[in-house]
């Protein structure tokens, strides 16, 4: 076939399309259906036996999803390093995609006695998204000329929203037509449909973009690039007081925004009094959507306001509502406190994501390499989720509920407003 030309719309739709295909993951498996498997398999604040000790199964659940990012923090610039040089990016996007679907997959043998494969399984899946997103992302500007990359990224955005929505209420669909005892089933199945729905739809992206060159040859130094790129730009922060002090503060709110987004569910699972199991896997679900759907309207809200008011100020008055949330998530006991609470969260989880990125890249300088500095962000993240989910695990694991996790998340959003108004101060 052809190679379809650079900004051609069938290209686009292409590179979009995979989004379609992977952000099932993130919803069904990261966020809903798993969280909400898991603990059924486990009960209410249980002790799991692992590696010669026993520690709450949240607080287990926690600790994988630590080390799953710390091994994705490593290899991302290791793998930006070889994406523009090795020329086949389409076989790393491929072997990671199928890593991850196939662990998806491999959800369904997840039980009590095969604790160590279902691990394995949910370490895996969780590397194999994330690992093809630094392939998938590192193809935008090989498609899509500068002035169409950003209308085809929320393209991306929008298609992954609409697919992983339709999946999920499918399987919330087929979870209120069946018996109770027939659920954990439907749960499993839904773990399958993710990794076949995964695979079947990202074969359309496949067979549109472009293969790339395969003379040039990975060497030790190409596969340091990246850590060679993250020290460039560690060194030239100090010459810019506002972008270093505005990257200090997002790095400490966003350690407590991304564990919440990560462990909400589990804690809706255990810390909420739902009245049968039925009825927990239901209402947690539905407060997935509901996050879902109000996210939209608070990254609208969130844009107006911060033209208005600036990027900064915006900033320091949504992590001021976060470390309200979390103080109040304390005392959540009913559905419908965890409902009110989950319509809080989205308002503010959708702002605070796309206004985060959109002002650092405001900060950055005019003359750089733009993608080592977001390379440097992502990883940043990355590491912050590392070190939020061990502090939430361990004060789950070490006082028996995650109601003093989420309360001491509060510190770290009241940390980012002080440094964001020394962030205001220098602008």
């Amino acid at each position: 076939m052809a190679q379809l030309e650079k900004g051609s719309k069938k290209l686009l739709n292409a590179w979009a399309f995979y989004d379609w295909a992977n952000s099932v993951y993130s919803l069904v498996i990261a966020s809903a259906v798993f969280p909400i498997f898991y603990d059924l398999i486990f009960e209410k604040g249980s002790e799991v036996a692992i590696f010669g000790t026993s520690m709450k199964s949240t607080a287990l659940i926690s600790f994988t999803t630590a080390f799953a990012f710390l091994i994705v923090a490593f290899i991302s610039p290791l793998l930006s390093g070889i994406a523009d040089y090795a020329g086949n990016k389409k076989s790393f996007l491929q072997l990671f995609c199928y890593i991850g679907a196939a662990s998806c997959i491999g959800l369904y043998w997840f039980n009590k006695d095969t604790i160590y494969f279902g691990l394995v399984c949910y370490l895996f899946g969780l590397i194999g998204f994330w690992g093809s997103l630094v392939f998938y992302n590192s193809y935008l500007p090989d498609v899509a000329y500068p002035d169409q990359q950003d209308s085809v990224s929320a393209r991306g955005y929008s298609m992954g929203y609409i697919g992983s929505v339709i999946l999920l209420v499918a399987v919330l669909a087929v979870l209120l037509s069946v018996p109770d005892e027939k659920k954990m089933d439907v749960m499993r199945w839904s773990f399958v449909s993710v990794g076949v729905w995964w695979v079947i739809f990202s074969q359309y992206t496949y067979y549109y973009l472009p293969k790339g060159a395969k003379k040039n040859k990975v060497t030790g130094d190409v596969m340091l690039n990246g850590f060679k790129e993250l020290r460039k730009v560690w060194v030239q922060l100090s010459q810019n007081i506002v972008l270093k002090r505005y990257l200090g503060s997002f790095f400490v709110y966003s350690m407590a925004v991304q564990t919440v987004m990560l462990a909400a569910t589990y804690f809706g699972a255990e810390e909420i009094a739902w009245p049968d199991s039925g009825a927990k896997s239901m209402g947690l679900i539905i407060s997935i959507l509901l996050i879902q759907l109000v996210a939209v309207v608070g990254a609208i809200i969130t844009s107006k306001l911060s033209a208005k008011f600036g990027n900064i100020k915006t900033l320091i008055g949504i992590n001021c509502i976060w470390a309200v949330i979390c103080v109040c998530a304390y005392f959540v006991t009913l559905p419908i406190h965890f409902y009110v609470t989950a319509a809080f969260v989205g308002l503010v989880m959708g702002g605070i994501q796309s206004l985060s990125r959109s002002t650092y890249s405001k900060f950055l300088p005019e003359t750089t390499d733009t993608a080592s500095y977001f390379s440097f962000y992502d990883v940043t993240e990355k590491i912050g989720i590392v070190i939020g989910m061990i502090l939430y695990g361990a004060i789950d694991q070490a006082f028996g509920s995650m109601r003093y996790s989420v309360v001491f998340l509060t510190v770290f959003f009241v940390i980012g407003v002080f440094l964001l108004v020394r962030v205001l101060k220098k602008l």
